[in-house]
C-alpha cells in the first residue's frame, strides 16, 4: 500500500481535501492518517471556530481538553507559514503535547509560525471550512462526518 498523500474530511457542507506534508512533519502526518483511517475523527466536532483566525477540532469529547489514547508527539516545528488553508496541530503550553487536535487557518496567522506543527494544507473545499459555525464552542458545532486518507 502506498503512503497516503491526502486527507479527505467530509463535513456537513461537503468534502475538504488536505494535502499531507510528511516533508515537514512525518510523525504528525502519520498520526493524523492513522487516526483518520481508524475512524477516530468520524463524528468529532469543531469545538473552537474563531472568524478570521482558525477552526479547531480533533477532540473526541468536544471540550478541547482531550485527545487520543496514543502518546503525545514531539514538536516538528518548521518555517512553513501559517496562512489561510494551512493545517497545524493544537497543543498545550508544552510544545511536545500535540496528540489528535488540529486547526485549520481561516486567515493568515503568521504569529503562530515556528510554534505549532504544520502537517498539511487545504487544496479543495476551503469554503466548507469557512462555513463552520463560529464560537468557543459554537452553539451548533460543525462536525467531521467522516475522515480518511487517499494515496
Amino acid at each position: 500500500m502506498s503512503e497516503p498523500t491526502k486527507l479527505v474530511m467530509t463535513l456537513d457542507t461537503g468534502d475538504v481535501h488536505i494535502q499531507l506534508r510528511p516533508d515537514l512533519a512525518p510523525q504528525h502526518v502519520e498520526r493524523i492518517a492513522t487516526l483518520a483511517d481508524e475512524g477516530f475523527y468520524d463524528g468529532v466536532i469543531f469545538h473552537r471556530v474563531i472568524d478570521g483566525f482558525m477552526a479547531q477540532g480533533g477532540d473526541p469529547t468536544g471540550t478541547g481538553t482531550s485527545g487520543s489514547k496514543l502518546p503525545n508527539l514531539p514538536a516538528e516545528f518548521s518555517r512553513e507559514p501559517h496562512v489561510r488553508g494551512v493545517c497545524s496541530m493544537a497543543r498545550t503550553m508544552d510544545p511536545n503535547s500535540a496528540n489528535s487536535q488540529f486547526f485549520i487557518c481561516l486567515d493568515d496567522a503568521t504569529f503562530l509560525d515556528g510554534q505549532y506543527t504544520v502537517w498539511g494544507v487545504v487544496t479543495e473545499g476551503m469554503e466548507h471550512v469557512d462555513a463552520l459555525p463560529k464560537g468557543e464552542p459554537p452553539r451548533n458545532p460543525g462536525k467531521i462526518v467522516k475522515a480518511h486518507t487517499e494515496a
